[in-house]
């Protein structure tokens, strides 16, 4: 694949890393991009965008099938993509609850389980960043 490929790919040779580096990058933006101070605990903007009653869990909602859309289409299994649908049900369900909701989102992060999910079925580990 030449450089021009490369670059439609944001610079990846392979679309599939293209789009796996881009579900990457939401996932952790949306549960882990920041880290709580003196701790390893990390949460994402899911913990603020979730603040908004009912819509943020809505665009929240929407993100995460996002997701899962993307894992359907780089191939994950029927039985995974279910497995997927329930961690963003969870969230979603869960979420709604003010307050406590807020905190399981931070603590379950379903993006991030998601985002293993996938990129277990490609055969890519989660620790190489």
């Amino acid at each position: 694949m030449n450089v021009y490929s490369q670059q439609a790919y944001g610079g990846h040779a392979d679309p599939t890393q293209a789009r796996l580096a881009n579900l990457r990058r939401i996932a952790w933006l949306i549960d882990g991009a920041f880290r709580l101070p003196f701790t390893r605990f990390r949460f994402g903007l899911n913990s603020m965008i979730g603040l908004t009653p009912a819509a943020g869990d809505a665009v929240l909602a929407v993100i995460s099938l996002y997701i899962v859309n993307e894992a359907r289409r780089l191939g994950v299994p029927n039985a995974k993509l279910l497995v997927m649908l329930r961690n963003v049900g969870i969230e979603a369900v869960v979420g709604v609850v003010p307050i406590v909701g807020d905190l399981f989102d931070m603590a379950f992060k379903a993006n991030l389980r998601n985002l293993a999910i996938i990129e277990d079925h490609i055969g890519v580990s989660l620790r190489r960043r």
